[in-house]
């Protein structure tokens, strides 16, 4: 069964719609990218226009911007905070705006990896929480 970006099958009350045409694929939806920390691993999706989009599912490596506008690959050591879900923070998964332990210090996503396919980011003054 296809996911697709569609109306509800049921009204606000809960009764049942009919259907009155088919799935369209431009209503085709994907399930969402959750990207972790492990070895590299991506996936290149067409998309609509003959366009491509680059999935990333695990990535080692993050691209930081330091002060000075210099740009330095370095690896992940810890996911440490996901403001984004309690859930994904539990799970290590990486969205645009995690908080991530590097050897450079702590560094936040500015991109989104399941759409750009690559991890960039930012240096962050972050203090670790005593659990």
């Amino acid at each position: 069964m296809a996911n697709t970006h569609y109306r509800s099958r049921r009204t606000k009350t809960g009764k049942k719609l009919k259907k009155n045409r088919k799935k369209r694929s431009y209503e085709l939806a994907y399930p969402p990218i959750e990207t972790k920390k492990g070895p590299e691993r991506n996936k290149i999706v067409r998309t609509r226009g003959g366009n491509a989009k680059v999935k990333l599912f695990n990535s080692e490596k993050i691209n930081v911007v330091i002060k000075n506008g210099e740009v330095k690959s370095t690896t992940i050591k810890n996911v440490e905070l996901n403001s984004s879900s309690i859930d994904y923070n539990r799970r290590s998964i990486i969205t645009k705006g995690t908080i991530l332990e590097t050897e450079l210090g702590f560094v936040k996503v500015t991109s989104r990896p399941g759409q750009h396919g690559v991890l960039n980011g930012i240096i962050v003054d972050y203090k670790k929480s005593k659990k």
